[in-house]
């Protein structure tokens, strides 16, 4: 990717302020690099601080870019392109969409189909280099999907995927990180229960749940193996996961990953 690019994130939202983060963090793009859009600009005093580009007028923020990172919500993206529309440069712009559910047909019917269009499905670890993103294309004009890769890559970790895989990415990635969040949450409860404080027994729970998911990132390991290693026979470990099983804990994730999954679907419409 060539240096001193111009990116501009069109919904600074959570997820839009996280990506934001992320690739400044990265070291991937400055600070006056990045434009952050958004109608209410008061809620980005803080970044105009640090030397964001702020503005509310999505047209001059992709006139002045040269990536563009769509993060709106659903509901708000006809609108959005429609706005931007007529700035958009086939030649100059690449663009990255994660609006949930938004195919790149569909968003290509409306700014054209010459566009460089890549679909990515972050999480808000993003801000500090840890998501897990999957991105799509079907093509790589203007080096595009080598590009969203390179960003992504900088920012936690990526996986190429074919676009009919995108919402359920949405689902296991994006979802998946809340889903975890409340695991921890739940595992802090518990040890609360048994006698911790409450900043003790939370630090203690998420500290072990990032052990645990780095045992399966880094070695390559798979859960049940590194299950078997704690689970010793007539043990305290099989004892707490079997009432956890008898209580649903696996088919509670999976059903609602899969729910999460056919909600991201029907999220957008073209109209």
């Amino acid at each position: 990717m060539k240096k001193g690019l111009k990116v501009a994130v069109l919904g600074a939202g959570n997820i839009g302020i996280a990506i934001a983060n992320g690739l400044v963090n990265s070291k991937l793009f400055s600070n006056e690099n990045v434009f952050l859009t958004k109608r209410k600009l008061a809620t980005l005093k803080e970044y105009a601080e640090k030397g964001f580009k702020i503005t509310s007028d999505n047209k001059n923020a992709v006139k002045e870019s040269d990536i563009l990172i769509l993060a709106v919500t659903p509901q708000q993206l006809n609108p959005l392109l429609l706005d931007i529309k007529s700035e958009i440069k086939a030649d100059k712009h690449v663009i990255i969409s994660i609006v949930s559910g938004a195919s790149i047909k569909e968003i290509k019917s409306q700014l054209g189909e010459d566009i460089a269009l890549v679909r990515a499905m972050p999480n808000t670890a993003i801000a500090i280099q840890e998501s897990m993103t999957c991105i799509a294309s079907d093509d790589n004009k203007n080096d595009c999907q080598d590009i969203a890769k390179e960003i992504f890559d900088a920012c936690g970790r990526t996986s190429v995927i074919d676009e009919t895989q995108i919402v359920p990415a949405t689902a296991l990635c994006a979802c998946g990180i809340a889903f975890f969040l409340r695991a921890i949450r739940a595992a802090s409860q518990g040890g609360i229960e048994i006698g911790f404080h409450a900043e003790d027994a939370l630090l203690m729970a998420a500290q072990t749940a990032k052990g645990a998911a780095s045992l399966l990132v880094n070695l390559g390991s798979h859960p049940e193996s590194e299950v078997d290693k704690v689970t010793t026979p007539m043990g305290c470990t099989i004892t707490g996961l079997n009432q956890m099983e008898h209580a649903g804990f696996s088919s509670a994730m999976i059903k609602g990953i899969v729910s999460s999954s056919e909600k991201a679907a029907q999220l957008y419409h073209i109209d």
